[in-house]
């Protein structure tokens, strides 16, 4: 099976072996007032190797294979539909070993990818991001609902994606990038 990263990324030189990577849910939840009666709130991400961009998400009341999926279904959606020949490369948690996890990422045509147990190193450019969201969106906030974290969560990504400047991108937004790759200015 040849392998590919969605969209014309893969003539990217950062493209780390033409993974798409994955990282799902946060080491605390979103929601985390003692006081919020709606309770906890977590986060999957698929991470884009190539370019950095958050290409798909989800948030859920449960850190499980549905949301695992319903991320996954996103980052498909964001690239058009289809996804034969990708790598999805995980952590070996049990949301992604689930039978329903495994038998959508076949329908799919998406090889699955994952790193040894204890190791973080393959995820390492996800488990950043996921730094990257801690620091300035999780710990400065509190949400009193679901409702607020999940507006709130999806206006940050949205402003990643599309504002943030990485240098191992050439100092351009993984948006940008991906616009210079294509050579078109349609994201």
């Amino acid at each position: 099976m040849s392998t590919r990263v969605w969209g014309s990324l893969g003539t990217s030189p950062s493209s780390c072996g033409h993974i798409t990577l994955a990282k799902t849910g946060l080491t605390a939840p979103l929601v985390r007032s003692q006081r919020a009666p709606t309770g906890k709130l977590y986060l999957d991400s698929v991470l884009d190797m190539g370019s950095r961009r958050i290409v798909g998400f989800a948030l859920g009341a449960r850190h499980d294979a549905g949301l695992a999926y319903g991320a996954l279904a996103m980052a498909v959606a964001v690239r058009g539909g289809a996804a034969p020949g990708v790598v999805f490369h995980t952590d070996c948690g049990s949301e992604y070993t689930a039978r329903s996890f495994r038998q959508a990422c076949e329908r799919l045509g998406i090889a699955q990818s994952m790193g040894r147990p204890g190791s973080a190193l393959g995820n390492a450019v996800s488990e950043s991001w996921h730094s990257t969201l801690e620091f300035e969106f999780r710990s400065p906030h509190q949400f009193a609902t679901r409702d607020q974290a999940r507006a709130a969560a999806a206006a940050w990504i949205e402003d990643y994606n599309h504002v943030r400047r990485h240098s191992a991108l050439g100092m351009r937004s993984p948006v940008d990038y991906e616009r210079a790759l294509a050579g078109t200015d349609a994201a």
